[in-house]
C-alpha cells in the first residue's frame, strides 16, 4: 500500500480520529493513522475475516487499531520474559528488514533478514544452526519456512498478519498492515520500546529512539524490485494452528 493510499484512506468521511478519541493507546491516534497501519489488502483469508473491522469503499480491508494496540501490549509482554538471545526476528520482505534489524539489535535478539536458509532452525548440522525459544516473523507468506521449521520443533510463532495472510501455525496475530513502509516502522517500533519497559529496563518517556529510525530507506530501483517481489509469493491454503 502506497502513501497516497494511506492519505486517501485518512481523508475519509468517517472520522478515525474521533472514533478512537480517548482510548488508551500506546501512541497517538495521529501516528497511528499516518502510517497507515490499520489497512489491510482487498483480499482476506477466511481466518483473518473475524479480525477485520471494516471494508472501505475502495474495497481495502481495515484493522481496528485499538486491537492493534492491545496485541502489541500482549506480544510485548510475552517477548519479555525471554532472554533476548532465545528470540529470534525474521523478515524477508525489504520492508521489514530495517525495522526487524533494529528490534533484534535493541533487545538482544537474533535476527534473519532476507531469505531464510532451510535448516536453520532444524538441522544442527547446518552452519547457520540457532535454536530460539520463540519467534517473530513480519509476514506468514514470505516468511512461511522460517514458520514451517518453528512449527516443526516445538518453538512458539508470533506473526503480523495482513488481511491476506495465512493464520496456520501461527499462535499469536498481531493484525496489521505488515507490507506497508511506515506500518512495520511504527510496528516494531513500539514493540521494541515495550518490550524493554516491560523488562524495567527503560521508560516510555526515556526511550530515546523515533519511529522513523524504524523506518527501511529504500529508492526507487528498490521499490520496483520490492513490487515485482511480492508477486512471488502466492496466497496459499489457510488453517492454523491455535486461534489467538
Amino acid at each position: 500500500m502506497d502513501e497516497k493510499t494511506v492519505e486517501k484512506e485518512n481523508k475519509q468521511e468517517f472520522d478515525e480520529t474521533e472514533f478512537y478519541k480517548g482510548k488508551d493507546l500506546l501512541i497517538d491516534i495521529e501516528t497511528y493513522l499516518k502510517s497507515g497501519v490499520h489497512i489491510g489488502t482487498k483480499f482476506k483469508t477466511g481466518e483473518m475475516k473475524r479480525h477485520i473491522f471494516k471494508k472501505r469503499k475502495d474495497g481495502l480491508m481495515v484493522f481496528n487499531i485499538e486491537t492493534i494496540d492491545q496485541r502489541i501490549r500482549m506480544v510485548s509482554k510475552m517477548l519479555a520474559k525471554y532472554n533476548g538471545k532465545e528470540i529470534v526476528v525474521v523478515a524477508r520482505r525489504l520492508y521489514g528488514h530495517k525495522p526487524a534489524r533494529k528490534m533484534a539489535a535493541m533487545i538482544g535478539a537474533k535476527e534473519f533478514i532476507g531469505r531464510f536458509i532451510p535448516g536453520t532452525f532444524t538441522n544442527p548440522q547446518a552452519r547457520i544452526f540457532y535454536e530460539p525459544k520463540i519467534i517473530l516473523v513480519t509476514d506468514p507468506i514470505a516468511d512461511s519456512q522460517a514458520i514451517k521449521e518453528a512449527t516443526e520443533v516445538g518453538i512458539p510463532v508470533i506473526a503480523i498478519t495482513g488481511s491476506d495472510s495465512p493464520l496456520k501455525n501461527i499462535d499469536i496475530a498481531i493484525p496489521a498492515n505488515n507490507k506497508g513502509r511506515k506500518a512495520l516502522s511504527l510496528i516494531y517500533y513500539l514493540l521494541t520500546r515495550e518490550v524493554l519497559v516491560e523488562r524495567k529496563e527503560i521508560t516510555r518517556e526515556t526511550f530515546n529512539s523515533a519511529v522513523n529510525d524504524f523506518e527501511q530507506e529504500i529508492d526507487e530501483n528498490q521499490e520496483e524490485k520490492t513490487k515485482k517481489s511480492f508477486l512471488r509469493f502466492p496466497r496459499r491454503p489457510t488453517g492454523f494452528r491455535r486461534r489467538e
